[in-house]
């Protein structure tokens, strides 16, 4: 294979490779660089962006599913060799590059598993204290939005208890090969100082959940398989829809349903 031979962008993978030099330069400068000293890009694809991060003072490793990106990325990139990992990110253990040490996660996510991917980056939080790429428009939209909007939803709240989530900009379809039908956001996710929950957080977590999976209801409607005390379901907050909870609305209530099932 010819080192300047094109990878073909493969459906099935969800591929769209960006084509425009200023907008990847704009997201590898999202990273702050502060508090670790590695970083992962998941899906570089032909290392667009890829080549921006290796200009910083940071140690880059890639993550690609992808074969003929691989071999393109070795080939092309011959200082990150021994860096790219040819691995399914959603499955592989992180800890065999890094051990314990923190890294920020970045990336031009393929749209099919980009909220697999958050979730991912919340069970891994404690050794991920920033995060920052691009998602379809309207994912990056609800993963970043406050209570009372439409789209706020359990992706908002779970990320939003752990990190501070920030829309940073909007990238139209026509920097894409092939372009996608939809535009693109970017945003950048940076770790609380305090991240760890007040509450049970696999209670947190079916709070949050069961409360939005009927989000029209009032909250008392919605969370009755939790055997709730009738003096629970007096309080206010179970009048309330799930849109209208803020995260630390949603702690609280955790805290509400942990008492009372303890009593």
């Amino acid at each position: 294979m010819s080192n300047n031979h094109q990878v073909k962008a493969k459906k099935h993978l969800g591929q769209h490779f960006l084509t425009d030099e200023s907008v990847a330069q704009n997201i590898a400068n999202t990273l702050s660089l502060e508090g670790y000293k590695h970083v992962l890009e998941i899906g570089p694809g032909m290392g667009v962006l890829t080549k921006y991060l290796l200009e910083k003072p940071i140690k880059t490793h890639v993550i690609e599913i992808d074969d003929e990106s691989v071999e393109y990325l070795k080939a092309n990139y011959l200082n990150l060799a021994d860096r790219v990992y040819d691995k399914d990110f959603l499955k592989y253990d992180l800890t065999e590059i890094f051990n314990q040490e923190p890294f920020a996660i970045i990336g031009n996510f393929p749209y099919n598993i980009s909220t697999q991917i958050v979730f991912k980056t919340l069970e891994m939080r404690d050794q991920i204290p920033e995060f920052s790429g691009m998602f379809q428009k309207e994912v990056a939209a609800r993963i970043c939005s406050k209570e009372g909007s439409k789209v706020y939803g359990i992706l908002s709240v779970l990320t939003q208890a752990f990190y501070d989530a920030e829309y940073l900009f909007t990238v139209p379809p026509n920097v894409f090969n092939p372009p996608p039908k939809v535009d693109s956001g970017v945003l950048r996710l940076k770790r609380k100082e305090n991240y760890t929950l007040p509450v049970d957080e696999n209670l947190f977590f079916r709070v949050v959940k069961t409360a939005f999976q009927q989000r029209r209801k009032t909250l008392r409607n919605s969370l009755k398989t939790f055997n709730l005390s009738d003096n629970l379901k007096a309080n206010v907050i179970f009048g309330k829809r799930p849109e209208q909870l803020s995260v630390d609305s949603f702690l609280e209530l955790t805290q509400h349903i942990e008492n009372d099932e303890q009593n």
